[in-house]
């Protein structure tokens, strides 16, 4: 786990430098096995699986939308498509995942990607002082203060997360 400036995919490295975050390549840490799930990232970082933020692609009335969940939490569709006045919500395709943001699914960074999008942000996120997020492939993450992290990818913060009985 050394941290690496061509670690991070080139696409998120150019986008760091275009918001200012160019010292945050030093932080990007590489892992030799995918991190594709946030349960392989948590153990390869060593913290919590809440500490890892995912970035979901869903299809909102079939416009791609951003949600930013912490690892250990589910998105509940119905409460995003409340949040968003949407007809119907359902999970992006891999294919759209890659058009919408350059990064294949298991290396999406919350921000960053080719197109712009509406992104959401679960507040779950905000009990962290850091969280991990990928850095544009399955192998790459990086560390982030959580409301900088929101206020990067221009989320707006909800309550999205899937309620357990």
């Amino acid at each position: 786990m050394t941290p690496s400036e061509s670690a991070a995919h080139p696409l998120f490295a150019s986008a760091l430098e275009e918001l200012g975050l160019g010292g945050l390549h030093s932080r990007v840490r590489r892992f030799p096995d995918a991190t594709r799930t946030a349960a392989e990232a948590a153990a390869a970082i060593g913290c919590e699986l809440s500490e890892i933020c995912k970035s979901l692609i869903f299809a909102a009335d079939g416009v791609p939308v951003l949600v930013l969940m912490d690892g250990a939490s589910r998105v509940d569709v119905e409460l995003v498509r409340e949040a968003l006045g949407a007809e119907k919500v359902t999970r992006a395709k891999a294919d759209v995942v890659r058009e919408t943001t350059g990064y294949a699914i298991g290396g999406v960074p919350p921000f960053g990607h080719r197109t712009k999008t509406r992104v959401l942000a679960d507040r779950s996120l905000l009990e962290h002082e850091v969280v991990w997020a990928a850095a544009g492939n399955p192998h790459a993450v990086f560390p982030m203060e959580p409301k900088e992290l929101v206020a990067h990818a221009g989320a707006t913060l909800v309550d999205v997360r899937e309620r357990t009985s």
